[in-house]
Formats: structure tokens, sequence, C-alpha cells
């Protein structure tokens, strides 16, 4: 196992470190075909820094039958995983795709994550987005966007103890409740959002956070999209961002070694959005699409995020980043690392991440 980097401390005059955000690590993975071998290492490897090194948690995905990000079809299998490799940071689902499941499931299994951890799970609830993912299950498909909620609900409610009506292999009703009992007494919870107002206002009106991106939305849309959550939770909640991450000395340096892999995510994450049925538009087919619209769609998004929507350059420009979410009301940014770099590259950056944030330097 690699040795983890040190943190490096913020050197004046750029050590103003922006207020009242946390800092986490997002991990989706680029394409879980790349390595043959060690292919959950930076997972672990990048744990055991976030825990070291005063980042608040590890957030990992569900996707299914596709290279990309397809590492974690299961995040309460890779939570375990970093339960048992961690001693301090929460272990988070970013997200479980929860109409996939019945809510006892997701229930139980992460009620194991929790006893495993010591009492530090928490999950984002997801309705899906990408239609083959629902062979698991396709019968929820058409209304996935009311059944995240009301999964969301059961769930919490079974972690609390109660019993939760069913029929059994006979037919007969019974009333049934998880096992083993988690150590918290209320789940954690997060409704993911790509930027859809209403889902913002919902996960306020059920105390819920929102976890969400800037895939589907600029930081002046997702500033509005906060306005409307706060509004519905009454001032309160959490909102975590992820952001595309990596940190380095010199501007340019870091734009050339990002570029390229970069590229090729946002490439395989384009296929998979044009692909799926996104709120009643027409799935478009990437394939027939002409080469230089696509080049020119990946590079546009390429430089918006690395000049506005990512953290990605020198720590002082990083803070200028967060500073900005911070003062929209992001409680949280979600730091995704595993977008192409190699493993060795992506925890040798990871030394300066701390310092950006008063939170993550102060711990």
């Amino acid at each position: 196992m690699p040795s983890l980097p040190e943190p490096h401390p913020p050197s004046a005059p750029d050590a103003v470190a922006s207020p009242g955000v946390d800092l986490s690590l997002f991990y989706f993975a680029s394409d879980s075909d790349e390595t043959e071998k060690e292919r959950y290492g930076l997972l672990l490897d990048g744990a055991r820094f976030a825990d070291a090194n005063g980042l608040t948690a590890v957030w990992t995905p569900e996707r299914h039958f596709h290279p990309f990000g397809g590492l974690y079809p299961n995040p309460a299998v890779t939570g375990a995983a970093v339960a048992v490799a961690t001693e301090r940071v929460a272990i988070r689902a970013g997200s479980v795709v929860a109409p996939l499941h019945h809510p006892l499931r997701i229930a139980e299994e992460w009620s194991v994550v929790d006893n495993l951890s010591g009492g530090r799970a928490g999950v984002s609830f997801a309705s899906g987005w990408h239609a083959v993912d629902f062979a698991l299950n396709p019968g929820t498909y058409a209304n996935r966007r009311e059944l995240v909620l009301d999964h969301a609900e059961q769930v919490r409610r079974l972690w609390r103890g109660e019993t939760l009506s069913v029929r059994d292999g006979t037919g007969a009703q019974q009333r049934v409740r998880i096992h083993p009992r988690p150590v918290q007494p209320e789940l954690p919870v997060w409704i993911t959002s790509a930027g859809h107002t209403e889902t913002f206002r919902r996960a306020g009106a059920m105390g819920a956070g929102v976890l969400t991106h800037l895939l589907g939305q600029d930081i002046d849309r997702l500033a509005r999209n906060i306005a409307e959550y706060r509004a519905a939770s009454d001032g309160g909640g959490h909102v975590a961002v992820m952001v595309h991450t990596y940190l380095g000395d010199d501007e340019e340096e870091v734009r050339a070694l990002v570029k390229e892999p970069l590229c090729r995510y946002l490439r395989g994450s384009l296929g998979l959005l044009l692909g799926s049925r996104l709120d009643g538009r027409r799935r478009i087919d990437p394939a027939r699409l002409h080469p230089a619209d696509v080049d020119f769609l990946v590079q546009r998004s390429f430089d918006r995020y690395f000049d506005h929507g990512g953290l990605l350059g020198t720590p002082a420009k990083a803070r200028r980043v967060i500073e900005r979410l911070g003062r929209i009301g992001v409680d949280e940014v979600a730091c995704l690392i595993d977008f192409g770099l190699p493993a060795d590259t992506v925890l040798a950056g990871l030394g300066l991440l701390p310092g950006i944030s008063d939170r993550g330097a102060a711990r």
C-alpha cells in the first residue's frame, strides 16, 4: 500500500480559508475496466487519508451495467469496506437508487454499515436516471420520482425501530422490523438532485439534506435552488455539492494533467445522459451525433468545470470556489477525485486538500 500524503499547510497570503464548508471525498470511477488489479486501492487509501486529515465523509455511488461508474454496483458493500478501514469519517451512499430496491433491504444493509462503523452511516436516495439500470426492477421506472421519497421515509421509519406490513410467501400479512438494530437512532438522509428545483423543495419539506452537482446547473441556478430548499426547510437542512477535484501548485500544469482524463470522463457521462430519458425529453443516441459536435460539448464542459465549477488548479483558486459556494448556502463540498488520473497521482494531490477549508484545516 503506498504511503498516504501529508497535508500541506496553506501559505500566505493565500491562507484565508473558506468559512463554514466541510470537505469530503466522492467516488464515481471513470472506467471500471481500466485496471485489473487493486481496483479499490484508491477508494481505501483515499478513505484512510480522509479519516486521518479531518475530512467529513466518503461517498460511494450505485451504478449498474456500464463501465462508467461500474466499480460501484452497491454502496453498502463499498461502505462496509470503508467502515473497517477507518475510525472517524462518515460513510455515505451517494446514492442508493431507491426504486430499484425494497426499503427493507436498504435499511438492513445500511444498518450493517452503521454497526461496522460504530454509527457513521448516511444515505442519499436517488430516483435513478438511466433506464437500463431498471432491469433490476422495471416496474418502478415510470413513477421513480415519487417512489424515491416514499422509500426514504419508509427506511427512516424502519431505522427508528418501526415495523412494516408485508405479505409473506404464503400470502399472509406480516409485520416485520429490521435486524441488526442500527447504532444511530436517526439515519442521516439526503435526496439526490440533478438540479430540479422541485426536488430541492421536496427534500426541504421532508427534513432531508440535498446531494447535488454542477453537471446540469451552474452556480447561479444552484443558488436559486438552495434558496428554495432553505425556504421549504425553514432555514435548516444540509446541502452537499459534488465537484471534480485535483489540486497542484501550478495552474497550467494542473490543466495539462487533468484535461485528457477529465474530457474522457465527461465524454463517458455525456453518452449516458444523452441516452437516458430525462424529464420526458426525447432520448438521443450519442452515436448519431457528429464527432465534431461531441468534441465541442466536451471541450465546453471541460472549460466550464476547470475555470468555474471544480476544485481544479491551485489551492488559492479552489478556496475562491469554496468561498463562493459557501456564500450561496453550500454546507459541504464532496470532492470527486477518481475521474481518470492514476491513483498515485490522485493520492499525491490530496495533501493540498485539507488546507483549502477552515473546517478541514482546523481538525
